[in-house]
């Protein structure tokens, strides 16, 4: 031993050492637990947020009278989540899974809705659960109209992993032979009701370029091993004691906890990536434990980045070193840009006379979905790539002219009209000034570099949505329904919860930060499978696309490990 090594503790860091560290445990860090576990890693799991263990839901089985204030939030908790309250999902029922946004600023330079979890399992708790394949519509986008870099795979380099991905989560929709929108592994689809089957007829008798499907969601009609089927209680976002959809804590955690191989430390705010220069390979992470402020290091031979594609940009640009001057991996100068998110704002609705002897059981979890349309064969819109529609119908309280007591209950016993209401998400080009940085003159409360979001919806963008409220209108005028209201306000980024893109994916390590397998090009024993590394956003939801890039790019980590490559 020498002089300069004597004081060493390295009983405490091989303590601290494992086989691969994953940073965040929502959807993507989840599946990365799952499967470095099942190949034989001790995996050391590191979540920001506190500990939510299965099926423990603090609120999944209460009456809306046990909720102190009817599901309703208070002025306070606008206050201290003054983010997370713009955002539709944020409600008394549920508070306790969403970040405080006094305790953890952010800089606005334009309006970013940064919805956030700050639970173990995070946002796989709080998602919408839409699970839809992606086509080569998608990954050849940027690559025929010049928009991005080229994606550097296609859809059959993911198809297996797809099928792999949904056998595993249990996606319940149909077959509905849409090239641009790939059929998949199904449990048998809920179904529409009436009003919704007419909705479909009527849409699809006078457009020839128009379907209306059941939507696909990660909710259960069968049972899989360990889980219950969906209820139909539309309470998903409290945390489902069944397990009928698909969370981090309910599906992929169990499955890792099983092989004995992983360890779960809450309260793990990474500030930055290691990276050894002599080796030009990152060898672990920095760790503030959000409870004591105490910093400690984790130390692994790989690492896979999960953090949500926000707080991946800034743990990156924070990882600096010699060699990156500008952020771990960051010598294209891409780390941060090309933020993207979804668009939304569209609330269109309209009345449906008759079918006043029809009705509907349960509280359906999933919605119709009327598929991208536009620009599929042929450009035919004033602008790039597409949308989709969301909607459902639904009977509407009984009118009644009675205040209070018997009378009013009587009427409430009879449910009233038909409403049927249509929404709309579209896809956002990826902007190079679209980006993420930080600022080093002003300190967040764990004394990080203050994040800083520079991100809006442009042109393209607009033309989009304008379109999206002019169809609706249409559509609900073709069906045959009265009282049509629209109101179309573009929402602000990040409102959608599909933030992606600041560390793409591609073939150039020139113009991008990640290769074909989510390997970082310039840090081969980094991974990053959340929505970092999205090259273009698609108009259809990611989530099961993050599944399976994840699934794929932890056989190709393991695979290298093993040839001694990583």
């Amino acid at each position: 031993m020498t002089k300069d090594t004597a004081f060493l503790n390295t009983k405490s860091k091989a303590k601290n050492t494992y086989d691969a560290i994953i940073v965040g445990s929502g959807i993507s860090g989840g599946w990365a637990a799952k499967e470095l576990c099942e190949k034989g890693l001790k995996v050391l799991l590191l979540e920001r947020g506190g500990n939510v263990v299965h099926p423990d839901y603090p609120t999944a089985t209460k009456a809306p009278w046990e909720l102190p204030h009817r599901n309703r939030l208070t002025e306070e908790d606008k206050k201290q989540h003054f983010v997370q309250s713009r955002h539709y999902s944020f409600r008394e029922d549920n508070k306790h899974f969403y970040m405080n946004d006094l305790a953890n600023p952010y800089t606005e330079a334009k309006r970013f809705d940064w919805v956030r979890g700050d639970v173990v399992g995070g946002r796989s708790l709080l998602w919408a659960r839409a699970c839809y394949r992606w086509s080569d519509l998608d990954f050849e986008a940027n690559l025929q109209d010049g928009h991005g870099v080229d994606w550097p795979i296609r859809y059959k380099d993911i198809a297996p992993w797809y099928d792999y991905a949904e056998k595993f989560t249990g996606i319940s929709g149909q077959a509905e032979g849409i090239p641009h929108l790939p059929d998949g592994i199904f449990q048998p689809a809920f179904e529409m009701n009436a009003v919704e089957k007419h909705f479909k007829q009527k849409i699809e008798s006078a457009y020839a370029d128009r379907k209306v499907i059941m939507g696909r969601t990660a909710n259960l009609t069968k049972p899989v091993k360990g889980r219950g089927l969906c209820m139909a209680r539309d309470l998903c976002h409290r945390g489902c004691p069944y397990g009928a959809y698909f969370s981090t804590n309910a599906s992929t955690m169990p499955a890792a906890y099983a092989t004995g191989n992983l360890t779960v430390r809450p309260h793990s705010l990474v500030n930055r990536v290691l990276y050894d220069e002599q080796t030009q390979r990152a060898n672990g992470v920095e760790v503030i434990d959000t409870e004591t402020k105490h910093a400690e290091e984790y130390y692994a031979r790989i690492i896979f980045l999960n953090a949500s594609t926000v707080a991946t940009a800034a743990i990156l640009l924070n990882s600096v070193s010699s060699r990156f001057p500008n952020g771990l991996g960051n010598g294209s100068d891409q780390v941060g840009r090309n933020l993207m998110d979804h668009h939304k704002g569209l609330s269109a609705a309209a009345h449906v006379d008759g079918f006043e002897d029809r009705y509907y059981y349960g509280r359906r979890p999933v919605s119709i979905l009327i598929p991208r349309f536009r620009n599929v064969l042929k450009k035919d819109a004033g602008f790039l790539r597409g949308y989709n529609y969301g909607a459902s119908a639904s009977r509407q309280q009984q009118q009644h002219e009675h205040g209070i007591g018997a009378g009013l209950k009587e009427a409430f016993s009879e449910p009233g009209g038909w409403k049927i209401n249509l929404w709309a998400f579209g896809e956002c080009l990826p902007y190079a000034e679209n980006r993420i940085t930080l600022n080093h003159d002003k300190k967040d409360p764990w004394g990080r570099p203050m994040v800083v979001i520079d991100c809006e919806f442009k042109e393209n963008e607009k033309a989009m949505h304008e379109e999206m409220g002019a169809q609706a209108a249409e559509m609900l005028e073709t069906a045959g329904f009265s009282g049509i209201t629209i109101r179309n306000e573009i929402s602000f980024p990040g409102n959608a919860n599909h933030e992606m893109g600041i560390a793409r994916m591609g073939r150039d390590p020139k113009t991008s930060v990640l290769n074909a397998f989510n390997q970082m090009h310039e840090v081969p024993n980094v991974f990053i499978t959340d929505g970092s590394c999205m090259t273009s956003g698609s108009c259809v939801n990611p989530s099961l696309t993050y599944m399976a890039l994840t699934a794929r790019a932890c056989d190709y980590a393991v695979s290298e490990m093993k040839k001694l490559n990583i």
